[in-house]
């Protein structure tokens, strides 16, 4: 005699145990493959880049490799096979949700908006609105530009934020609206604008792609606000553990100011007191 499937039991066990596996832990999908999945992004340097021969590189790669280190130990793991996931602006967020990478190591934002989507490590990085001029144009502060011009992107989240602390801090400087940055870069070097603002990672980059990057300077204030954070994700407790462990032990021993000095010393960049004191405030004790 024929037994017909159990239909409403067979649908039960798929429903339960699909979810059981999709929930599987970071830490556990690691440990059976072997494997670490670093999303990066390719071209926001000096944060996250393909170097000259097409490898991961960057202060954020390098904070992530940190991370990988740790996995490793605490999944005491013989080897570990750690795996560049190159990643966009646009698609950073969706390959932590549909687990194509396991952590996305570049220049993401930590915002409330975005935590309702993945979660986010300890900070990594803090920037806002600074200002890009050249060397001998003594501009320091904001209020430097006092009576000159300023090239912003149109469209930009720079813009507003510039117009606003300008108009906080009755500055009376006049904004100059460009198309990109090519153009702001160019008006700076015509010497028709005084500074070129936009985000301080933007400005860092120009000056690293720049034949000359001992020509410009960078203020040392900011304008705004913008704390970069790993992107993981959600409810994934205790890989994000493992990873702020990572991250807190490099900002408590110190070994962050050579990391910084590494990506950005070179072109004379020191961090700034916001970033100092980031640093100090997620050097979590163990």
């Amino acid at each position: 005699m024929l037994h017909r499937p159990n239909t409403p039991f067979l649908v039960c066990v798929i429903s339960c145990v699909l979810p059981a596996l999709a929930l599987a832990g970071t830490l556990d999908q690691i440990k059976a493959s072997g494997e670490i999945r670093i999303g990066y992004r390719t071209d926001a340097p000096p944060l996250a880049f393909n170097d000259s021969s097409g490898q991961a590189a960057g202060y954020s790669v390098d904070l992530c490799k940190r991370i990988a280190t740790a996995v490793k130990e605490q999944l005491k793991l013989a080897n570990l096979k750690v795996t560049f996931v190159p990643l966009t602006s646009a698609n950073r967020l969706d390959a932590i949700v549909k687990n194509q990478a396991d952590i996305e190591c570049g220049a993401t934002t930590m915002t409330l908006s975005r935590e309702r989507k993945v979660d986010f490590t300890l900070m990594t990085f803090v920037t806002g609105g600074s200002l890009l001029s050249l060397a001998d144009s003594n501009v320091n502060t904001l209020s430097d530009v006092a009576g000159k011009s300023v090239a912003v992107v149109t469209g930009t989240t720079s813009q507003p934020a510039l117009e606003s602390a300008l108009k906080k801090n009755l500055i009376d400087a006049k904004v100059v609206a460009v198309a990109d940055r090519a153009e702001a870069m160019k008006q700076l070097d015509a010497k028709q604008v005084v500074a070129f603002a936009s985000d301080q990672i933007v400005l860092i980059g120009q000056m690293i792609d720049s034949a000359a990057p001992s020509k410009y300077s960078l203020a040392h204030d900011l304008f705004s606000y913008e704390p970069y954070g790993f992107v993981v994700r959600r409810d994934d407790a205790d890989f994000r553990l493992v990873a702020n462990g990572a991250l807190a032990q490099v900002y408590r021993t110190g070994q962050i100011e050579q990391l910084f000095g590494r990506w950005f010393g070179q072109y004379g960049v020191k961090p700034s007191p916001i970033l100092t004191a980031m640093y100090a405030l997620q050097a979590l004790p163990d």
